[in-house]
């Protein structure tokens, strides 16, 4: 196959009676489309795409929630050989305009009126799913003469199929390159790898997508299972989507480690409410020695039935394997979840790499790494730790940007900006290159390794270490609300009182100091957090956050580097 919407109506043509998609009712209920209805559907989109005048090459923007219509969009943008811009809902009007700006795109689909109007400037056709623009398009095109669209759609592997913008955690988004062929070709590799087809992917295994399909992870996973026939129900709201676990039942789910780090820190708030805090702490230390060593089968059974049952049931009872990628996932996370019975597959990927490079093999997961090369992929570690890849999935280019293509590229290997270690065949990630920090003291400190630990924890909700040619590594905290909410009841303060009011509280300093303590038990006496700063509100999407929920380190640097001041001066005058 050599165009990303080819599986779609080979589908169609293999088992048109196959269910692909379920859709939500909105009242719990799930109504499933075969894949002979999808690619009708596909086809009609296509054709009031053509009818609206837009031809192979040309740019469209996609912004909106997860959701069925999201995808139906992408295939048909595809099918008439025109290329997909993602932007994320959570996107501002500045982000939005100039990624509209810089693909220079000619038409929009939006989930709603409100996105739709933050896409206005692309100056085309703008289609609101909510609003009846899919209808109207399809209306249009019944126009057309010629309904077979699927002539138009392009057997060139290095077609562009979709620009794919970073998150931006180190300044304005770049946009990926990316090709049928790196579409095609990675999800070739998903499939080959191990036996995670037959696995995982199975056509009678079901996965409920609520990543933002405006990540290329999402968009690849979506691939995949619409190879094998995977059903694929999308849920576009994260908050709520406890609810869609209960009624959807998945057996496979794909998230970005803040879901896990939720699920858990939820339960363990649940139990402390409720007085059965040390016996949640209890059935978490026995999970990860059955994880992690095979050890405490028979107290592993009796919180099989107290705890570990109830996690599983919050994802809807049937889950068999989770994935996770986006970011860093705590090896003590990954192995409490593997010992309740909910298997973690870690992977590695970028943007640039069309997402999927490494994962770790159903069965032979090996918590602590992102796992194997996928088949045709290659890591090398270079003299300086950086991790290099090279493989299908490599992208072209960032889109009109030359100078930062070289400095990505060299020879046919990407250059990750990550260090990492391989052992055994499997890849470990350590640190972000730019993000290490050298102490005064000349000491080596990867941040990720104390911000997983740290967030981790039900009262944490988001940090960053701190501590670049500083006399000693600082923390800034800031605190989930529930979390807060549940600490404040249990210490006797005012419901009402904010973060910002009680963030020099003593009691809170000692609740917050005796966490870090344990976190600094992981790491020798020069890496250990000496001193913290909770700051008065959390991190928001846009801000301090990038769309997945990534933190813009510098910017955080910058916007509180009054409170980092404050932490020194305080650190350093404190008694030894």
């Amino acid at each position: 196959m050599s165009n990303a919407a080819d599986d779609v109506f080979a589908q169609a043509k293999t088992d048109p009676g196959h269910p692909l998609f379920a859709r939500e009712s909105g009242e719990g209920e799930w109504w499933t489309v075969t894949a002979e209805e999808f690619a009708g559907q596909v086809v009609a989109v296509a054709r009031g795409l053509v009818a609206a005048g837009i031809r192979p090459g040309d740019r469209i923007a996609v912004m909106s929630p997860t959701r069925f219509e999201w995808v139906l969009a992408d295939y048909a943008i595809w099918t008439v050989g025109a290329v997909t811009v993602p932007i994320y809902e959570t996107n501002s009007a500045e982000q939005a305009a100039w990624i509209l700006a810089d693909s220079g795109a000619l038409a929009a689909f939006a989930g709603n009126s409100r996105l739709a109007a933050l896409v206005e400037p692309v100056g085309g056709p703008v289609w609101s799913f909510d609003d009846g623009g899919l209808e109207s398009l399809v209306a249009q095109g019944e126009t057309l003469r010629n309904g077979d669209v699927r002539r138009i759609r392009t057997t060139d592997p290095d077609a562009v199929a979709t620009i794919v913008y970073t998150s931006g955690t180190t300044g304005r988004p770049k946009g990926c390159v990316l090709t049928h062929g790196n579409l095609v070709d990675v999800v070739d590799s998903i499939v080959r790898f191990d036996d995670l087809a037959e696995r995982v992917l199975a056509p009678e295994a079901s996965l409920l997508l609520f990543l933002p399909l405006a990540h290329i992870l999402a968009r690849v996973v979506q691939l995949a299972v619409i190879r094998r026939g995977t059903l694929t129900g999308h849920f576009g709201d994260v908050g709520a989507v406890a609810s869609a676990f209960r009624t959807f039942r998945p057996t496979l789910i794909l998230a970005v480690p803040r879901v896990y780090e939720k699920l858990v820190n939820a339960a363990a708030r649940e139990a402390a409410a409720s007085g059965r805090g040390r016996v949640f702490g209890m059935a978490q230390r026995v999970a990860v020695r059955y994880s992690d060593k095979g050890r405490s089968r028979l107290a592993h059974r009796v919180f099989d039935r107290l705890v570990y049952r109830k996690l599983r049931d919050a994802l809807g009872g049937r889950v068999e394997y989770t994935v996770s990628g986006g970011a860093p996932l705590a090896p003590e996370l990954a192995h409490f979840l593997r010992g309740a019975g909910i298997p973690v597959l870690e992977g590695y990927g970028l943007t640039e790499t069309t997402a999927a490079t490494t994962l770790n093999p159903p069965g032979a997961e090996r918590v602590g790494t992102v796992g194997m090369p996928l088949p045709g992929w290659d890591v090398r570690i270079a003299s300086d730790g950086e991790v290099l890849l090279r493989g299908p999935g490599v992208f072209r280019g960032y889109w009109h940007n030359d100078e930062a293509t070289a400095t990505a590229l060299e020879g046919g290997w990407l250059r990750t900006g990550d260090i990492g270690e391989l052992h055994d065949g499997y890849l470990t990630i350590t640190a972000r290159k730019k993000e290490l920090i050298v102490t005064a003291g000349g000491k080596n400190v990867a941040p990720a390794f104390l911000e997983d630990r740290l967030h981790a924890h039900w009262l944490i909700d988001n940090c960053v270490v701190v501590g670049d040619r500083r006399p000693f590594v600082g923390a800034l905290l800031t605190l989930d609300p529930e979390g807060f909410d549940d600490w404040k009841r249990a210490h006797d303060k005012p419901s009402g009182a904010s973060v910002a009011e009680l963030r020099h509280d003593p009691d809170l300093s000692v609740t917050l100091r005796s966490v870090i303590d344990e976190v600094n038990q992981a790491v020798s006496r020069a890496e250990a957090i000496k001193d913290f700063r909770v700051l008065p509100a959390r991190f928001t999407v846009n801000d301090e956050l990038t769309p997945t929920q990534k933190v813009r380190r510098e910017y955080v640097l910058t916007k509180y580097a009054d409170d980092i001041e404050e932490l020194y001066w305080r650190g350093e005058r404190r008694p030894a």
